[in-house]
C-alpha cells in the first residue's frame, strides 16, 4: 500500500487531486466512486479549479456515489445527493444522466440494494474508487459488524457515527438512522482505491485499519488485502502514529 503523509489538509487535497486527476486524463469515461464527508471537500474544490482551467473535464465521466441516508430526499440540504450537487457536481461539466446515488426515498431495501449493484455492474464496475474513513473504521456506511458485506446493503449507523455525523444537522435527533451503502466487496472490486484521511481523531484507527488484523469489527482493515491498488493520502495529523510506528512503509511529503 502506497502510505503518504502530508504536512497539511490542503497539500494532502491537491496530491489526491493529483492521482484523480491523472485517472481522469488517461481515461476520459472513467467510472468513479465517489466519496461525501468534510474530508473529500479540499479534493473536490482542486478538481473544480482544474476543470474551469480546462486541465480536465468531465464530461464523459460516470460516477456511483457510495452510501445515501435512507429517509432523506435528493432536495434535503443533508442528503449526500445534495452535497455532491452543490460541491462538485453543478459546478463541473458531468452530464446529469451519467451521476448515481442510492436512492434514499426507496422504503424497499431488497428492491434498492439489487437495482444499485445492477447499476454499478451496468457500467463495468469502478475504475477509481474514493474512500474516506470513520472513526470506528467504517468505509462508505458499512460499520462494524461480525461479517463483511458484499453488495449493496442497508445499514443500521452506529451510535459513533450518528454522534459524528451529528455536527450537520440541527441536533443529533434529527440524524437518520439507517442508509444504503456500497458493499466492501463492491469497494475492493474497484481498479483503483484513492484513500484519504485528515486529522489527529482518525490517527488511531488508520493505525488498526492498516496494520491491525483484517477483521470485519473494522471495516477499512479490508484494504490490507488490496494493498497494491490503494493509493492512501493522509496528513500529518491522521498520519502521526504511521509515520512514528511504522516508518518504512510511509511515504513523507
Amino acid at each position: 500500500m502506497k502510505i503518504y503523509v502530508c504536512p497539511t489538509y490542503d497539500v494532502m487535497s491537491k496530491k489526491a487531486a493529483d492521482v484523480m486527476s491523472a485517472q481522469l486524463i488517461l481515461k476520459p469515461d472513467s467510472v468513479l466512486g465517489l466519496a461525501t464527508g468534510s474530508s473529500p471537500l479540499g479534493l473536490y474544490g482542486e478538481l473544480v479549479e482544474r476543470c474551469e482551467r480546462g486541465e480536465i473535464s468531465f464530461e464523459k465521466v460516470t460516477t456511483v456515489n457510495l452510501d445515501e441516508y435512507c429517509g432523506l430526499s435528493p432536495d434535503n440540504d443533508q442528503s449526500y445527493s445534495y452535497f455532491m450537487h452543490k460541491n462538485l457536481f453543478d459546478r463541473v461539466n458531468i452530464r446529469p444522466e451519467n451521476v448515481h446515488l442510492p436512492d434514499g426515498t426507496n422504503t424497499d431495501a431488497e428492491a434498492e440494494t439489487k437495482r444499485y449493484d445492477a447499476l454499478i455492474a451496468s457500467v463495468g464496475g469502478v475504475d477509481m474508487q474514493l474512500l474516506g474513513i470513520g472513526v470506528d473504521g467504517h468505509i462508505g456506511f458499512n460499520e462494524p459488524a461480525d461479517h463483511f458485506s458484499v453488495g449493496t446493503v442497508r445499514v443500521a449507523l452506529t451510535e459513533s457515527t450518528i454522534e459524528a455525523n451529528s455536527r450537520f444537522f440541527a441536533s443529533e435527533d434529527e440524524v437518520p438512522r439507517y442508509a444504503y451503502s456500497m458493499g466492501c466487496g463492491t469497494i475492493l472490486n474497484a481498479d483503483k482505491i484513492l484513500f484519504i484521511a485528515n486529522g489527529k481523531n482518525k490517527a488511531e484507527i488508520l493505525e488498526q485499519a492498516f496494520f491491525g488484523p483484517v477483521t470485519p469489527q473494522v471495516p477499512a482493515s479490508l484494504l490490507q488485502l488490496v494493498a497494491d491498488k490503494v493509493y492512501a493520502f493522509v496528513d500529518a495529523e491522521a498520519g502521526a502514529l504511521l509515520a512514528a510506528n511504522h516508518p518504512e512503509e510511509v511515504i513523507l511529503v
